[in-house]
């Protein structure tokens, strides 16, 4: 089978990055070579009614992932949001993926996942690549950076309150698009290569608390103050009078460890990734959020 005819899948279908995905794979190939894998196929009416193969597939039920995957030859394997399960999880996708003779799998993962990044969805993300390292097939691992799509909700906040509260010291990080997240994604996936290789796919500059405030006070046309708290009391300051929400606080507990990160230095990385592999200067998080600000 040639290059030109050989299967891609993606898995995690109906999600925004993995659809997005799908989109721009369909610009580069026939929609035949495409295999989709979701729990929602009626998410992907569309791409089925193109010609692209949709199949039902969960990571929680894996006995049934090999017949999902078979017939592919490369595979995106996109990272799921079930932070508990997800290392048992996506481990059972890669086994599944090699039992169906996928040759090659992309994982979409974080910025150095390696303990002891405080991070919460660190130590999923380094155990799914020790597990694909391992896996005697072929592998490329995208290390995406904080999408640049998160920050208009803080950027909004900031604008409406004049303040920028943080708990990241003076730790910098450069944000990507989830759109230019896509278009590496596609363009490894449909390409050829890229075997055994870690890609860094980030903005193309990094942010300190100092620079956020800047930004979002120019594109709010009012002054940003920045206010660094520790970890507990920025915690305390995102749940707000929701003190007994558990879920809340999680999702507080989870930006707090991101905050952590950044300030020891885990997320500090800048690459030209974005516009060497796909051939177009990265999206800025000014652009992101202006884009943002227009659709709102």
């Amino acid at each position: 089978m040639s290059q030109q005819t050989k299967r891609l899948l993606i898995t995690g279908a109906s999600g925004q990055l993995a659809k997005r995905t799908a989109e721009l794979v369909l610009e580069k190939c026939s929609p035949k070579r495409l295999i989709l894998v979701t729990r929602d196929p009626l998410a992907l009416v569309d791409f089925a009614e193109l010609g692209v193969d949709v199949r039902i597939g969960d990571f929680a039920d894996p006995k049934h992932l090999s017949n999902a995957f078979r017939g592919a030859s490369r595979m995106l394997l996109v990272s799921i949001t079930d932070l508990e399960n997800r290392a048992e999880m996506h481990g059972a996708a890669i086994d599944a993926a090699a039992a169906a003779g996928v040759e090659h799998i992309i994982y979409t993962s974080g910025l150095s996942p390696a303990p002891p990044n405080p991070a919460v969805v660190a130590a999923s993300h380094y155990a799914t690549e020790q597990k694909l390292a391992a896996a005697g097939i072929n592998w490329t691992v995208l290390r995406n950076s904080l999408y640049a799509d998160y920050q208009a909700s803080e950027a909004a906040h900031s604008a409406l309150t004049g303040k920028l509260i943080h708990n990241r010291r003076e730790g910098r990080v450069a944000y990507v698009s989830r759109e230019d997240c896509a278009a590496v994604a596609a363009t490894v996936l449909a390409a050829h290569g890229h075997e055994n290789v870690v890609y860094d796919i980030t903005g193309p500059e990094t942010f300190s608390a100092t620079d956020l405030a800047r930004l979002y006070g120019k594109l709010a046309g009012r002054p940003i103050e920045t206010q660094a708290l520790e970890d507990s009391a920025f915690v305390t300051s995102l749940v707000g009078d929701a003190r007994d929400d558990d879920h809340m606080r999680y999702g507080a507990e989870l930006v707090a460890s991101f905050g952590q990160s950044i300030r020891e230095g885990y997320m500090d990385s800048c690459t030209d990734t974005v516009s060497t592999l796909t051939g177009r200067p990265a999206q800025t998080l000014g652009f992101v959020l202006k884009a943002a600000a227009a659709s709102s």
